[in-house]
Order: structure tokens, then C-alpha cells, then sequence
């Protein structure tokens, strides 16, 4: 019964110190870099009145993340997770500060709207280069400050604190842009990344687990993409959720939404922003009771098909509340395929890859939110913003359906036997 009850502990993986920093530290940069991104979103639509222009950020930022992850995949298996990380922050925290100061009437002064927003966009771009080297670095060091037994359970929670903060960031952000405006905001996201960093200080430096060190940089970026194409789990999971998250990016118009289509405002905003949040509060509640590793495939698939059918909903609603139930809804279903996404990759990747791996991540799905607020962009400004939404909402659809019925493998794809034996892991 004892071991039953230690196996089924939803808080296994909390009580390590390290781990409790690990996630507030997650937190802090999640949130920071969501709310950066909103807050811009802000600010560059208000510049331009151009939803092309949104679409613009997330391509500055994609760029750099995409072309370099798999070489920041590589350094990282190479060095020490710690101190990457400690560099990786810091970046951050430049960026945003410049970001503060372009947002600064005093310091910007007569500027043109031009050179502001080239300069937004520029910044944006070197975020996009940090980013392709935070991913990888959290993935790594995530593994080695918890025990094997506990991985399932650390992902659980990683992944939902990574779910909240993607989403509560966004939703302070449009409650602070009306309460104290876009300049102060930044600030805000300022003094996130400094928390970050704090809590870092918490966490000890951990050993290279990689036996090859030193490898010639083309022969480990051959593993690493060898591995993730020959194992049709991983490959799956990363494909599948990379077009969903790719079509049914409509929440980079949420600007659109609260300003021309709904007229709420910036409190409305916050609102629209903060749905989804409530949403990923309900998964982390539930994905620590409920083990989403039983039938994963399925449940991944069901969670991303609602998932389309919230953006559907949302994209044709003129009703407030019914869009902000819609993108509750989405929220919820988004946090369980997150969970279950980064349950799979903390299970099935080898210590010594899990660098390359999370970089072949963040090519397929990290930075597929950026690519889809491009796409969402790009489609608003050719077919019009609500049928932009249904577009990539139907897509969403289609992909799962067709992914579904074409590998029946994945749809039984059950997680138990993998989570026993890193549970039986002393």
C-alpha cells in the first residue's frame, strides 16, 4: 500500500528544494516572456493599425530561434546547464530594458513611429536568438535536479507552470497596459527576469552527463535529428502539435478582437487574456490528480481537436462572454496537450540528448506560437481577421482527424509501462 501511495504522489516531484526554485523560475520567465510579447503586440498595433504588423513580431522572432536551435542544441549538451542558463537570462533582461526605454516618452522622444517600431523589431529578433538557447537549457536542466522515479510527475508540473505563465503573462499584460500603460508594463517584465535570476542563484551547478565532449559540432547535430526522426513517438507528438499550434494561432490577433471586432478595450483585453489562464489553472489541478500517461495518444488528440473547435468558436463569436468561455475552453485543452507533450519527451529522451532534442523541439513546436501569429497576420490581411481565425481553427481540425486515422500506432499510444519503469528508477 506504502508504495502504491508513494507511486500515485501527485507532490513526488515538489519535494525537492531545487525543484520548487526550478519552477519559480520557469514561472517568472514564461510569464515575462508572454507578457513581453503581448505588451509589444500592444504597442506595435497601435503604431501601425496594421495586423500585419503582429504577424511581423512573430516572424522576428522565429527567424533566429528556428536557424539556430539545432547548433544551440549542440552547446548546450556541451556545457554546464547552470551557467547557460545564467547567460540566457541575462540577455533577457537587456532585451526587455531596451524594449523599456523604446516604450519611454522621455527617453525616445521625437522618434518617428518608424524607427521605434524597426527598433521593436529589431529587439524582438535578438530575443529570438536567447529563446533558441533558453528551451534546451530549462529541458536539460530540468532532468538532473530531480530523480529519474520522479521525472513524469516533474514534467506534469513544469509543464503546467509553463502553461500558466504562457497565459497569465498575456492576461496581466492587457489589465496593466490599461492600469498603468505599455511603458510601466516593461518594467514589470524587467523585474520578472531579475526574480528568474534570483531563484537561479538557488539552484547548485550540475554535472555534463554528455560522454562525448567535444564532438565535431555537424556529427552531434546528426544524432540529435537521427534520433528524433527515427523515433516515431517523439516525431509525432512534435508534428502534430507544431500544425495545431501553427493554425490555431489566433490569439496573436487578440488585439484585432479588443479593439475593431468586440470594442472592449484594454480591460476587455485582460479579460480575453486571462481566460485561457483560469483554463491552465484547472489543468495543473487536475493533471496532478489525474495521470494524463494513460491512453496519452487519444487524450492528445481530443485535447488538441477542442482546441480547434474553441479557435472556431471564438473566431466567429460577437458576443464577449461567449469568446472568453471559448478561450477558457482552449486554455484547458491546450494545457493537457502540453502535459502530455513534455511527459513524452522527458520519458523517451536519453540524458546525453536532451539538448539536441529539446532544440529539434523548439524548431517544431517552440516557436511554432510565433510562426502561427505570422501566419494569423498574414491571413487576416488577405482574408479578413474572423475568417483568418476559422481558417486555422478548420486546419486544427483536419490535422487531427487526418493524423488520427492515419496512425492508429499513436492513437493507442499508452505511457504507463514507460512511467512504471522510471518510477522503479532508484
Amino acid at each position: 500500500m506504502k508504495n502504491k501511495e508513494k507511486k500515485n504522489d501527485p507532490y513526488q516531484a515538489l519535494r525537492f528544494r531545487e525543484f520548487n526554485m526550478f519552477l519559480l523560475l520557469r514561472f517568472a520567465m514564461v510569464f515575462a516572456w508572454s507578457m513581453q510579447f503581448i505588451v509589444i503586440e500592444w504597442e506595435v498595433y497601435s503604431i501601425t493599425k496594421n495586423p500585419l504588423s503582429l504577424g511581423i513580431i512573430g516572424l522576428m522572432e522565429v527567424i533566429p530561434a528556428v536557424s539556430m536551435a539545432l547548433f544551440a542544441g549542440h552547446i548546450v549538451d556541451q556545457r554546464e546547464k547552470k551557467g547557460m542558463l545564467v547567460w540566457c537570462i541575462l540577455g533577457f533582461t537587456i532585451i526587455s530594458f531596451g524594449l523599456f526605454l523604446l516604450t519611454w516618452p522621455k527617453v525616445v522622444g521625437d522618434a518617428s513611429p518608424t524607427i521605434i517600431l524597426y527598433s521593436i523589431y529589431f529587439l524582438v529578433f535578438l530575443g529570438g536568438l536567447v529563446r533558441a538557447f533558453l528551451g534546451p537549457t530549462i529541458f536539460s536542466l530540468l532532468s538532473l535536479i530531480v530523480p529519474k522515479k520522479a521525472y513524469p510527475n516533474a514534467a506534469t508540473w513544469s509543464s503546467s507552470v509553463w502553461q500558466i505563465g504562457a497565459v497569465l503573462g498575456p492576461a496581466v499584460a492587457g489589465f496593466s497596459i490599461n492600469w498603468i500603460g505599455v511603458h510601466w508594463s516593461m518594467c514589470l517584465v524587467v523585474g520578472f527576469s531579475i526574480s528568474a535570476l534570483i531563484a537561479l542563484t538557488q539552484i547548485e551547478k550540475k554535472p555534463i552527463l554528455n560522454p562525448k565532449i567535444g564532438e565535431p559540432v555537424m556529427e552531434s547535430l546528426k544524432e540529435g535529428i537521427k534520433f528524433v526522426f527515427n523515433n516515431k513517438t517523439i516525431l509525432g507528438v512534435l508534428s502534430l502539435d507544431m500544425v495545431a499550434v501553427l493554425f490555431g494561432g489566433a490569439v496573436a490577433l487578440l488585439p484585432v478582437f479588443a479593439q475593431d471586432i468586440l470594442k472592449v478595450g484594454p480591460e476587455g483585453f485582460g479579460i480575453l487574456r486571462a481566460a485561457p489562464a483560469i483554463g491552465a489553472f484547472i489543468t495543473m489541478l487536475i493533471s496532478a490528480y489525474v495521470p494524463l500517461y494513460k491512453k496519452a495518444g487519444m487524450k492528445l488528440l481530443i485535447a488538441i481537436f477542442i482546441f480547434g473547435l474553441c479557435i472556431i468558436v471564438f473566431g466567429v463569436s460577437t458576443i464577449f462572454w461567449l469568446s472568453v468561455v471559448a478561450l477558457f475552453l482552449s486554455g484547458v485543452a491546450d494545457g493537457i496537450s502540453v502535459v502530455i507533450r513534455q511527459t513524452i519527451l522527458q520519458l523517451k529522451t536519453p540524458d546525453h540528448m536532451r539538448g539536441r532534442v529539446a532544440a529539434v523541439n523548439s524548431m517544431f513546436v517552440g516557436s511554432s506560437n510565433e510562426l502561427g501569429a505570422f501566419e494569423s497576420g498574414l491571413t487576416a490581411k488577405l482574408m479578413g481577421t474572423v475568417t483568418s481565425v476559422v481558417f486555422g481553427g478548420s486546419m486544427t481540425l483536419l490535422t487531427v482527424l487526418g493524423f488520427g486515422i492515419q496512425s492508429p500506432t499513436f492513437r493507442n499510444l499508452d505511457l504507463r509501462k514507460d512511467m512504471e519503469d522510471h518510477q522503479n528508477m532508484e
